[in-house]
């Protein structure tokens, strides 16, 4: 085998996401989420947190809105919809920015959802982004778990930070939370 035929088995066997940029074998079996802009092997791993969220009640309630959050706006683009970008967006405010618990937002962005009629479009960032959801996978215990998904959550958001007063707009005129 040749350098240049060993360089082509690497690519064809791994794939980037196209969101997060999470590079990671490819699973010819893997099934994907067509609403985010994710790769089907990002996807799966996004599930097997998602599942360790669900298997703990203290861990999901802690964390499970900023993994949910957090995976939406660093998956942005392509074919995610505006509407769904600027709710996790606002979720993401709620909780770093106004030390809303997170069992709190879903029912604060329900009042969003249902108020907006024209949904503003933000400019996924150009970000290298610092963690992505294996490093919250990666974890072995529930504490591990937390921390890394508050740590993710803060990284994406700073990501967002051109976007932070829109952001912070939005949420004014829609939820009103902690003004």
């Amino acid at each position: 085998m040749t350098v240049g035929e060993g360089v082509r088995t690497a690519q064809q066997t791994s794939v980037a996401c196209p969101g997060c940029r999470l590079e990671m074998p490819r699973r010819p079996a893997s099934q994907g989420h067509g609403y985010y802009n994710a790769s089907t092997e990002c996807w799966s791993v996004y599930t097997e947190v998602l599942g360790a969220e669900f298997s703990n009640a203290v861990l999901f309630g802690q964390v499970h809105q900023l993994t949910v959050d957090s995976y939406a706006v660093q998956h942005a683009g392509g074919s995610h919809p505006d509407k769904s970008v600027a709710v996790h967006l606002v979720g993401l405010h709620l909780v770093l920015e106004r030390s809303v618990r997170p069992t709190q937002v879903p029912a604060l962005l329900q009042t969003l959802a249902s108020s907006v009629r024209a949904w503003p479009h933000f400019e996924p960032p150009p970000a290298q982004w610092s963690m992505t959801v294996f490093d919250v996978a990666v974890c072995g215990s529930a504490s591990e778990h937390a921390e890394a998904v508050r740590a993710w959550s803060a990284s994406v958001w700073e990501a967002w930070a051109p976007e932070h007063s829109r952001i912070r707009d939005l949420a004014n005129e829609h939820v009103g939370y902690g003004q």
